[in-house]
């Protein structure tokens, strides 16, 4: 059996999409719970895009390699793998870091049979995402039926799956911000009761008038400082607004009124998914498997893919992602 693998590799170890190339790495063994996936897909994220900038905080049991979202076929596993898997099983899965390669060896806690009903591709594009989802929506957000619900950069992934969740547990109103009316348009055929154009729209006014002017319970924002305040107005009293990212930057500008907080009762909480242990991960994966699982199978969750490129292309598949003009997962294929 091989000893190595080929893998995506960032030249001096971080830089642009172009430092990104295919190279020759050391295959990974499979030790305690762990199999070994021969990956036939792998999905991209947008802390993909940091980690290649070193801008991102990689926890220290993920490889070097970039990516956490595949699907692939289970090749060999360790002793003490998780029972209900064996080697040949096709499977996708959630992982600390590299997906972008051939093989990885990953905890079998965090990995899911794959439905014949979903090809490769739609399978490596669901863990990251919909796992993410979930968490900021329920565990840290606080979602319950009948809550009004806000996500931000309404057509990017985890916020694609999100407006999902919340139309199927029966959200009162789903609100989403994008950046053109196309992506707006895209998020309400997915489930969206409104979307508000962050380019030509002042969103957090309109929101307040479409709820007239109770606000919105649980806000979901990948923006950080250029939402703060417009998030702290549009909460609704005893709302919960969870930071998952700060696309526009960590300092705040002079002036922001943080009065809400108390006069409302506002909960900010921030949250990561990559940073967390095993069991949480696994309990997030079971609940994936129990509550959504089912609907992709039957179709009632939908996964868009923008483009599915061959791993080889994997800089013109940075490179689109960097364009924000996407409205779906970037999905890279390893024949």
């Amino acid at each position: 059996m091989a000893t190595t693998m080929r893998a995506v590799d960032i030249r001096n170890g971080k830089g642009h999409a172009s430092d990104l190339y295919i190279t020759t790495i050391p295959k990974p063994t499979p030790k305690d719970a762990e199999a070994l996936v021969k990956i036939k897909a792998f999905g991209l994220n947008r802390m993909d895009l940091l980690q290649r900038e070193g801008m991102y905080p990689v926890p220290p049991q993920a490889p070097l390699t970039l990516g956490v979202e595949f699907s692939g076929i289970i090749e060999t596993e360790a002793s003490k793998a998780e029972s209900g898997f064996m080697v040949g099983d096709e499977v996708f899965g959630l992982a600390y870091g590299g997906a972008y390669a051939e093989y990885i060896a990953i905890s079998t806690r965090m990995l899911i049979h794959k439905p014949k009903e979903l090809s490769w591709e739609v399978a490596a594009g669901i863990p990251e995402t919909w796992i993410t989802a979930t968490q900021a929506m329920y565990l840290v957000g606080g979602f319950s039926p009948g809550k009004s619900i806000l996500w931000h950069a309404g057509a990017s992934s985890v916020s694609i799956a999100g407006i999902q969740l919340s139309k199927a547990d029966n959200a009162s109103a789903i609100f989403v911000t994008a950046g053109s009316e196309a992506k707006i348009e895209f998020c309400k055929k997915l489930g969206a009761t409104a979307g508000f154009n962050y380019h030509t729209q002042n969103w957090a006014k309109e929101i307040l008038e479409a709820t007239g002017g109770s606000g919105v319970d649980v806000i979901i924002d990948f923006v950080g400082q250029s939402y703060f305040q417009g998030n702290l107005d549009v909460a609704a009293r005893d709302g919960h607004i969870v930071h998952l990212g700060a696309l526009s930057g960590t300092k705040l500008p002079a002036g922001v009124d943080m009065s809400g907080f108390i006069r409302k009762r506002i909960r900010f909480e921030g949250s990561s998914l990559r940073s967390r242990d095993e069991e949480y991960q696994g309990k997030l994966r079971n609940t994936l498997v129990e509550h959504a699982l089912p609907k992709f199978v039957d179709g009632s969750f939908k996964v868009p893919i923008e483009k599915v490129y061959p791993w080889e292309e994997i800089q013109q598949a940075h490179e689109l992602m960097e364009s924000n003009q996407t409205m779906g997962k970037i999905i890279c294929r390893i024949e």
